[in-house]
């Protein structure tokens, strides 16, 4: 199981085992049953104020290439120790400005019974051309859910809480103190 406490202890272990000169900061780690994705902040290329955003974009990939490839013998060596000690892949990415890019990471089969209904949302989209696949279709489906999850998980929780309201108003509810 996935704890604060265990993300706690990747977080400092990655911290205290990852050189100095990696990252300026440790900004995230993730963690699910089959990877751990490590991300850290390094250090924007200096440009004159007025740069256009193209020549921004342009300089943060540089950068972010850049650092790929520096660090890629640190890295492996990290993730191989913490793969052996965590009994998981390692994936890195990093943020250089506003631009985050993950690296290689896991693509992690998942297998899920559909009914027909179900089946006949990802037929859909596959007709549509909007993925090649069913197994596309179905990450398109995630995305969607993903870019709005936020907002979604917000409401869901509020409605939650209301819920819990509702049902401590029932009539096996012990008495509210006012």
């Amino acid at each position: 199981m996935i704890t604060p406490e265990v993300i706690e202890e990747l977080r400092g272990w990655f911290a205290g085992r990852l050189p100095d000169d990696v990252y300026t900061e440790l900004t995230e780690v993730t963690v699910d049953r089959e990877e751990i994705t490590v991300i850290g902040r390094i250090a924007e290329p200096a440009l004159a104020d007025g740069t256009s955003e193209v020549e921004r974009t342009a300089a943060a990939e540089g950068r972010i290439g850049e650092f790929r490839e520096r660090t890629r013998g640190q890295r492996m060596a990290v993730a191989q120790e913490a793969e052996q000690r965590f009994g998981r892949k390692v994936s890195w990415g990093v943020t250089c400005g506003e631009r985050t890019a993950i690296f290689t990471n896991v693509s992690a089969p998942v297998m899920t019974r559909l009914r027909q209904q179900e089946r006949k949302v990802l037929d859909t989209l596959v007709e549509a051309g909007v993925a090649r696949s069913r197994s596309d279709a179905l990450v398109w489906c995630v995305r969607l859910v993903q870019s709005n999850a936020d907002t979604w998980l917000g409401d869901l929780r509020d409605s939650l809480e209301q819920v819990k309201r509702v049902r401590a108003q029932g009539p096996d509810a012990p008495p509210q103190e006012s």
